[in-house]
């Protein structure tokens, strides 16, 4: 099946314009995470499996986009004339090991990124039959990914629209949207259903809906990417080569959004509460107007006068005790 669209020489052009674009905001996003997940936190507060996933993120979209500019080098400079079409002929060509390499190198990030999914999954809920369709998913369209590439590598001729590649790559793309939509919605539904039900007893703002959001709108980013991904892929267009190199870098952001979003509201979270929890004896001192009451006692001398005469009947001390008491403020949690 011949491919439509623009000339693969113009989308790897196009291709590596875009995800350099997309490249450099993930790894701003990476420095902005890395910030709030360590700063001002001891190396055992740290979230250490995160810091790795987010630092194996970054890993990976560095090697695609090198990858991608050696492979850009290599068909416009390199091997410019030894293909008889020239360089369309060589972008063509997916028995090509820098083909081969990306492809993997993509595999492997969308494992990641739908593994990190169905884990916040089980961490919110909290069981691992909600995760069972979703890790079955997870496990076939990592197989799917994996040999896609090498069944591609083992093809004689044709492109990546036909023969037993084109099947493993649609049905790879298929289920990865499937993880990802289940996974999400699960996700938002638990967090959503938590907070209406906190919502309820303290008649207050809910603090999660940020992150109800937040993780909506990575989901539906994703989702898009991918599900135009497949539309590009089933009509044998070439756009689906420039949104493959795009969603290797919008996997990265997708996920340091909802991380970076749950950092932020964590950091609010301690520093409100150390503002909030100010020990008894030092708001004592810093409030002016509350002042430390002691008993007071009042010495009363007693004389009596009989004939012109004074006699000192005695000193009788009476005490008068006054007793006050002073509210404590009302400690502020969060």
């Amino acid at each position: 099946m011949a491919s439509t669209g623009v000339p693969l020489d113009t989308a790897a052009i196009i291709s590596i314009a875009l995800e350099g674009i997309l490249y450099g905001f993930s790894v701003l996003m990476f420095i902005g995470n890395v910030r709030a997940l360590t700063y001002k936190r001891a190396i055992r507060d740290i979230n250490r499996p995160i810091v790795m996933v987010a630092i194996l993120l970054l890993i990976l979209s560095t090697a695609h986009m090198v990858v991608d500019i050696i492979r850009l080098e290599y068909g416009l400079v390199t091997y410019r004339n030894t293909f008889s079409g020239g360089p369309t002929a060589f972008f063509e060509d997916i028995t090509q090991p820098t083909w081969v390499i990306k492809n993997e190198i993509y595999a492997l990030q969308t494992m990641l990124g739908d593994g990190v999914v169905i884990y916040r999954c089980y961490v919110v809920w909290q069981s691992s039959r909600i995760i069972i369709l979703p890790s079955m998913l997870w496990c076939l369209s990592s197989v799917a990914g994996l040999l896609a590439p090498y069944y591609a590598s083992q093809a004689t001729s044709g492109n990546i629209f036909t023969g037993p590649a084109a099947q493993w790559v649609t049905a790879f793309f298929i289920l990865t949207l499937s993880t990802n939509l289940i996974s999400s919605v699960l996700l938002a539904y638990r967090i959503w259903t938590t907070e209406r039900k906190m919502f309820a007893t303290r008649a207050t703002e809910g603090t999660m809906t940020p992150i109800v959001r937040v993780v909506v709108d990575a989901a539906i980013m994703y989702s898009a990417s991918l599900f135009s991904i497949l539309i590009c892929f089933i009509c044998s267009n070439n756009a689906q080569y420039i949104l493959t190199d795009m969603n290797i870098s919008i996997i990265s952001i997708a996920f340091y959004m909802v991380l970076i979003r749950i950092a932020l509201r964590k950091t609010a979270h301690d520093h409100l509460s150390v503002v909030c929890s100010v020990p008894t004896n030092e708001r004592e001192r810093t409030n002016p107007r509350q002042y430390p009451m002691q008993p007071l006692q009042i010495h009363i001398s007693q004389w009596t006068q009989n004939d012109g005469t004074s006699h000192e009947a005695g000193n009788e001390d009476r005490t008068l005790r006054y007793k006050a008491e002073s509210s404590e403020g009302a400690s502020c949690n969060v």
